[in-house]
C-alpha cells in the first residue's frame, strides 16, 4: 500500500476506494460462528478507529508544527545569539556601511553600454573605501582638500629611477587625480588606498600590465622589494568588472610584512596597501581589497 506524504512531511493514511459505479454490490457473507464455550472477540467500531487516528495524526501536526517553528527560530539567529556556538571574530573589520556616492544627472555609470570610455563620473574621493570602525586616520593621506599629489604618491616606491620612470608614464596616460586615504587599526596595521583616475579605460590596460605583472610586481613599493604574487587570495572574492593583481612580502621580510594589491576598473587603478609588524594578517587585507573593488564596480 503506498504511504502518502503532506506538506509536513506527516504520513496520512489513504482514502478508502470508492465502490464501482454501475454495479451491485454482492452482500457479504455471514461471519462464521465462533466455536461452542468461546465468545466472539469483540469489534472495535470503526468510528473511534477514526477518531484515534485524528488524534494520533493531530498530534504529530502539532509537534511537527511546533518543531518547525523552533528551526525556524534558530535557523533566524545570528550564530552568536545560539547558547554554545558562539565564535570568535575571524580577522574581519567592522567597516561602516557603504554607499557609492551619486552621479551627476544624466551620467552613466563607468560600466554602462552608453560609456564608452569606463568613466567614473562620481567623486573619486567618495569612491575611497572608509576607515574602518576604531581606526586612526593617518592625516598625511588627506592631501589638498582630498587630492594627493603625484610626488606624494610615488613617494611610496622603493628606487628614485623607478620614481621618476613612472612620473613620467602617469604623465603620459593622462593621469588626472588621485584620492588617498589612510589609517591604523589597535593591532598596529597600517593601511593606504589610493585611486589613481585617468582619461579613459583604455590607457590603463598597458600601465596595469607595467605595474602589476603576475610573478610581482613591476615597480617594489618601499621595504617590500621581495614580493611574491599572493597565491591564497581567493577566487571567489573577485568583483565583476575590476581586474585584481594581489602581492605578498615573502620570508624572511624582516621586521614587518607588507600586503598590497592593485585593481583596474574602467578609468581607475586602485593601489591598497597594508603593513604590520611581525606579519600581515590576510583576513583584513582580503577584506579590505574586496570592498574598494565593490565600491569601484
Amino acid at each position: 500500500m503506498t504511504e502518502h506524504i503532506d506538506a509536513t512531511g506527516t504520513p496520512t493514511p489513504p482514502a478508502e476506494p470508492a465502490p464501482a459505479t454501475g454495479t451491485t454490490a454482492m452482500p457479504a457473507e455471514p461471519a462464521p460462528a465462533p466455536p461452542t464455550g468461546e465468545h466472539p472477540e469483540p469489534v472495535r467500531p470503526p468510528r473511534r478507529a477514526l477518531r484515534a487516528a485524528l488524534r494520533w495524526t493531530t498530534a504529530l501536526l502539532t509537534f511537527a508544527a511546533f518543531a518547525t517553528g523552533t528551526a525556524y527560530a534558530v535557523a533566524g539567529m545570528e550564530r552568536t545569539d545560539v547558547p554554545g556556538l558562539a565564535t570568535e571574530s575571524d580577522g574581519r573589520w567592522d567597516y561602516p556601511a557603504l554607499t557609492k556616492p551619486p552621479l551627476p544627472s544624466g551620467s552613466p555609470g563607468p560600466f554602462a553600454d552608453t560609456n564608452k570610455t569606463g568613466s567614473h563620473y562620481a567623486d573619486l574621493r567618495r569612491l575611497v573605501l572608509p576607515a574602518p570602525h576604531g581606526a586612526t586616520l593617518d592625516k598625511g593621506l588627506a592631501g589638498t582638500d582630498g587630492w594627493l599629489s603625484t610626488t606624494s604618491f610615488l613617494a611610496r616606491y622603493d628606487e628614485k629611477e623607478d620614481r621618476d620612470e613612472l612620473a613620467q608614464k602617469f604623465t603620459d596616460y593622462g593621469l588626472r587625480h588621485i584620492a588617498a586615504r589612510g589609517w591604523t587599526t589597535p593591532d598596529g596595521t597600517r593601511t593606504a588606498v589610493y585611486l589613481l583616475q585617468f582619461d579613459s579605460a583604455a590607457v590603463l590596460d598597458e600601465l596595469t600590465r607595467d605595474l602589476a605583472p603576475y610573478g610581482g610586481p613591476g615597480y617594489p613599493l618601499g621595504g617590500a622589494v621581495d614580493s611574491v604574487a599572493d597565491e591564497d587570495f581567493p577566487d571567489a572574492s573577485l568583483v565583476t568588472n575590476v581586474s585584481r593583481v594581489a602581492y605578498v612580502e615573502s620570508k624572511p621580510y624582516g621586521k614587518e610584512q607588507t600586503r598590497q594589491a592593485y585593481l583596474a576598473a574602467g578609468d581607475v587603478l586602485a593601489l591598497v596597501v597594508q603593513d604590520r609588524k611581525g606579519s600581515a594578517h590576510p583576513v583584513p587585507f582580503q577584506q579590505t581589497v574586496t570592498l574598494q573593488s565593490q565600491l569601484l564596480a
